[in-house]
């Protein structure tokens, strides 16, 4: 471990401590108007913040959106207030009546900050350990198109990605996954100032969190330092040192005080709530700032803002210019760089989708991966990866060459069995102008919850794959058997679950995912599928018709997803030898059906038709298709070890047993 001498290293005056105290009390002038926030983070880690903002953090407050500015994430949330204060003084879209309006309805100063890079917000934080992650995922973002845009003279990309964390970020599971991926790729851009203030909501964090947690990131491979995080040349020399060490992350202790001026300081109640009238005149009067004036700034502040707004509209010009003469330089990868940065696919890549039909039967997870080996190759912005699961999950392309420390070429990721850090990372990724996919089992879409949480939130297009989709993976057992994971994933807003029947609806899944602004979810099988499914299928609508009596007037309507519409196919004959007409549906995607006008709806279920639906999963839901009067084949208890259509078959999910309550529900 380094430990930075606590020498000037660089000169502050008193403008930079005014600059800071101003930042203190703006922060905690609007969580008392609010009379909700945290004052402890915002009073206790200014100092820091206010070097790295004056001194350090490339950015232009002109135009927030600058591809190769700085990124500065705020990792502990509960402390928005500061991020917002600092927005404010630097001149982005947060105004006076913004803070003023702390928490308020219809207004951008959420509780935790909620993703706006308009705003200068890079990501949604708040819950512990996010914020962290989704850095790694920007750092690494940041050396991956670097390593492909910049050339010989022009360097497009080169910025650092900055995090102020605190302790309960790196008690947080997700922080360790990520943190151990960022030492291993060598990540030398990422620097994490972490506000080390021995408290917590509980109190003292020694009552919970003993360890060393400087030995625990050098054992990561992380450059680290500790300093007096109120000592502003201290904070300044360890930012110089961490930015000086090219081939590690770094993370730097700042010693601070928690609440710092306030009558609270050193508690763990100044964590969380207002300090009161009274408490904020005594913290004013400790600063020297008016005591009845809320939400003051000295003139002299402004000044000192001002010229470093002009460094970086400065800075951001000079990239310009350099943009200008690679545009002329590399054409080709110009009009590359501005599909990244847009969000865009290249015109007619879906030209390459592969066609089914004919095919042997196969997996989901096979034909998805033969989507992959065929589509990738035209789209350089997708970045995929696998939890340890590669082979099981068929994420990676036959010709894709894996990312490793030193080697940023690379278009696939091994994230190791790190679940939760992979979608924390996968949301930083797509933050920073990539389009990641990334897979593992569908049962432990529960480890990665609280980060595909937070991709909904952002609404971020992250496309995760989820094989081992149903009881159909057979001998594992029901510690590997999906069963509420369906449903408890369509509960979820702004997610799209897919669940294709076969290789071509597979095809049309990923053609939805990547031309979608916002996450998807495709759910895939591991047992071989028969291809049923036109080329041109309508999965894009959600639900289509895939086969009907030949008037197009059933007796019954079957709805189906995945595995289950063949079964439903081969009930129909069945059916009909009892003398009753069925309709089948194919249904892979709930939240694509319902986007659907109304008309389309009802002609694909007609409201006056009973209803079945056939899914190997919790049926909990389906009664807003079936109606009350309808029924579900599905399952609402836990698997169990055995070969999979040996399951299928315990379960219910064989035509005898569709005919048979298809036929009852007719009987109703």
């Amino acid at each position: 471990m380094q430990i930075i001498p606590q020498e000037r290293i660089m000169t502050y005056d008193h403008t930079d401590q005014l600059v800071a105290n101003t930042l203190r009390l703006l922060a905690v002038d609007a969580i008392q108007a609010a009379n909700s926030g945290h004052p402890g983070l915002p009073l206790g880690a200014a100092d820091v913040a206010i070097v790295l903002w004056t001194r350090f953090l490339k950015h232009d407050p002109a135009d927030p959106a600058w591809p190769d500015r700085d990124r500065f994430i705020l990792s502990a949330g509960h402390g928005s207030a500061l991020l917002y204060a600092l927005l404010h003084l630097f001149g982005y879209p947060i105004t006076m009546e913004d803070l003023q309006h702390f928490r308020q309805w219809g207004y951008i100063t959420a509780g935790h900050p909620e993703y706006d890079p308009k705003l200068g917000i890079e990501i949604t934080t708040g819950p512990l350990g996010q914020g962290i992650s989704n850095a790694v995922g920007m750092a690494l973002a940041e050396r991956w198109l670097a390593a492909r845009f910049n050339k010989s003279g022009f360097t497009v990309m080169d910025h650092y990605t900055y995090v102020l964390a605190g302790d309960g970020d790196l008690m947080e599971g997700v922080s360790h996954e990520a943190a151990s991926l960022a030492g291993h790729w060598g990540l030398g851009k990422l620097i994490v100032l972490y506000d080390d203030n021995h408290i917590s909501i509980d109190g003292p964090t020694e009552i919970a969190f003993t360890e060393d947690v400087l030995a625990r990131f050098e054992a990561y491979g992380w450059h680290v330092q500790r300093v007096d995080g109120h000592d502003m040349a201290a904070v300044d020399g360890a930012i110089r040192a961490a930015q000086a060490e090219a081939e590690r992350p770094s993370i730097i202790a700042c010693r601070t005080h928690i609440g710092y001026g306030s009558p609270r300081q050193d508690t763990a109640k100044v964590h969380g709530e207002p300090l009161g009238p009274d408490g904020v005149r005594e913290t004013k009067r400790f600063f020297g700032f008016p005591e009845d004036e809320a939400f003051y700034i000295p003139e002299e502040v402004w000044a000192r803002v001002e010229a470093i707004k002009a460094a970086g509209a400065a800075a951001h010009a000079q990239w310009r210019e350099m943009m200008a003469a690679y545009r002329q330089a590399h054409p080709e990868l110009a009009q590359e760089w501005d599909l990244f940065v847009h969000g865009e696919l290249p015109a007619g890549w879906e030209q390459y989708l592969p066609n089914f039909t004919g095919e042997k039967p196969l997996a989901t997870r096979a034909t998805s991966g033969k989507v992959l080996d065929a589509i990738l190759p035209h789209l350089p912005m997708v970045l995929g990866g696998s939890a340890d699961l590669t082979s099981s999950n068929k994420t990676k392309p036959k010709d894709a060459k894996a990312i490793q420390r030193g080697d940023f070429g690379g278009n696939y990721i091994h994230y190791g069995v790190r679940e939760h850090g992979m979608a924390a990372i996968m949301n930083g990724l797509a933050t920073h102008y990539v389009r990641p996919y990334g897979g593992t089992f569908l049962v432990f879409s529960d480890y990665m919850r609280g980060a595909l949480r937070v991709t909904a939130l952002m609404n971020l297009p992250v496309v995760f794959v989820f094989t081992h989709d149903s009881i159909g993976l057979g001998e594992d057992g029901p510690t590997h058997q999906p069963i509420e994971h369906l449903m408890a994933l369509r509960a979820m807003p702004n997610l799209t679950v897919i669940r294709p029947a076969d290789g071509n609806e597979t095809a049309q899944a990923w053609k939805v995912a990547l031309e979608r602004r916002g996450p998807t979810a495709l759910i895939l099988s591991r047992q071989g599928l028969p291809q049923i499914t036109p080329k041109d299928n309508q999965l894009a609508r959600g639900a289509y018709i895939l086969a009907d009596p030949l008037s197009g007037d059933p007796d019954i309507v079957l709805i189906a997803t995945g595995s289950e519409v063949a079964l439903a196919l081969d009930a129909v004959d069945a059916l009909l030898e009892q003398g009753v007409t069925a309709r089948v549906v194919s249904m892979p995607s709930w939240e694509l059906f319902d986007r659907q006008d109304e008309a389309y709806r009802a002609s694909v279920l007609p409201p006056d038709k009973p209803k079945l639906a056939i899914e190997a999963g919790a049926t909990l839901g389906w009664a807003r298709y079936v109606g009350l009067n309808g029924d579900v084949i599905g399952i609402d208890r836990f698997g169990a070890s055995a070969p999979g259509k040996l399951l299928f078959e315990k379960y219910g999910f064989i035509m005898e047993n569709v005919v048979a309550r298809a036929l009852a529900l007719l009987e109703k």
